[in-house]
């Protein structure tokens, strides 16, 4: 479609998610790949999208790539938001009624042109199919998955490494690759703010798929696994999230702007006040939020919280008086490819 409408093509490198780092991964071992699958969509121009003051950013512009300079806001890399930051507008998600490949109106109602919008992974991979074929490519993953993907697993140590990795690998598989063992572990984190919890009870039978998680009521997401350690105050680092989320708003409609803070303002004020009315005000306010927001942003929040209720059960006064601070992650490891990876179909 992109070729049809010679369209402009934005590669998505702004590791926008909550201990995201797959992208700089990409950018910093394989650029050249990435530029080769841009080339491979489009006719049109080729932009890649970065933070600002990000060491992605400078990789770019060290090797003279067309960079778009992103806010470093997590709602400013959404797709929509990158198009009318591209076309001279603010960063932040668009209202619309069609993809933004075919065609969108920027915040002032002026038309833009068709823009589409691809993860540095997924370009990269495209790049990978067009060299080894498509046949290798499905030699990785599961039937109605295919294909190599990579994995951000962070500890609670807040050691954060990229994996090699593919649909259908199991929980304790994965955690093996972070040097982690169920035996330690509390629960896990996928996918960030747009993702959920798992109990360790439930690890051992669940896969890293959309199709594996979707029966926990979450979803791979962005790639990112954390580890909650046993130590861990699993309340202490949903607050936290949630925090930072109440602070990541566009500004532009009502359930961002209200709605999540109150999420996080109210799940703040149970760690000291036992109140069941506030719980009641928090579930409703839960499913009032849910399909609302101008983006998808809140539901994803919304999603979030819904599982740590699930999981970790409401928060109380006696948790907070456990609570353990887990510092963000501020460290990366990057695994060389593995030699499935490396050869040829």
């Amino acid at each position: 479609m992109a070729q049809n409408h010679s369209a402009d093509v934005i590669v998505n490198a702004c590791d926008g998610e909550l201990g995201a780092r797959k992208d700089s991964w990409v950018i910093a071992h394989h650029l050249d790949e990435v530029l080769s699958g841009a080339r491979l969509v489009t006719r049109g121009r080729i932009t890649l999208a970065a933070h600002q003051r990000s060491a992605t950013l400078t990789t770019l512009t060290r090797y003279g790539v067309d960079s778009l300079e992103v806010p470093n806001r997590y709602v400013a890399s959404e797709e929509s938001a990158l198009v009318s930051l591209a076309h001279g507008g603010p960063a932040r998600p668009l209202t619309r009624r069609k993809p933004v490949t075919a065609g969108a109106r920027s915040h002032s109602g002026r038309r833009l042109p068709p823009t589409l919008v691809l993860n540095a992974e997924t370009v990269w991979r495209i790049a990978q199919i067009a060299d080894h074929g498509p046949r290798w490519f499905r030699s990785f993953g599961t039937p109605t998955e295919p294909g190599p993907r990579l994995l951000t697993t962070i500890t609670s140590s807040s050691l954060s490494r990229v994996h090699p990795a593919e649909a259908g690998l199991t929980v304790p598989e994965i955690l093996a690759l972070a040097d982690t063992t169920l035996e330690s572990v509390s629960a896990i984190w996928f996918g960030g703010l747009g993702g959920g919890f798992l109990t360790a009870t439930d690890a051992p039978t669940a896969t890293w798929s959309r199709a594996g998680l979707r029966h926990f009521g979450i979803q791979p997401g962005s790639g990112t696994v954390r580890v909650i350690g046993a130590h861990d105050s699993p309340w202490s680092i949903v607050t936290a999230a949630l925090t930072y989320a109440a602070g990541q708003s566009a500004q532009q409609c009502g359930p961002c702007m209200f709605g999540v803070p109150a999420l996080a303002a109210d799940t703040t004020r149970l760690l000291t006040d036992p109140d069941p009315a506030i719980l009641q005000r928090l579930t409703r306010r839960l499913d009032e939020l849910t399909g609302r927001g101008a983006c998808s942003y809140p539901d994803g929040v919304a999603g979030f919280l819904k599982t740590a209720l699930n999981v970790f059960g409401p928060p109380c006064p006696a948790i907070a008086r456990h609570r353990q601070t887990t510092p963000p992650p501020e460290s990366i490891q990057y695994n060389s490819t593995p030699k499935k990876e490396e050869r040829s179909a």
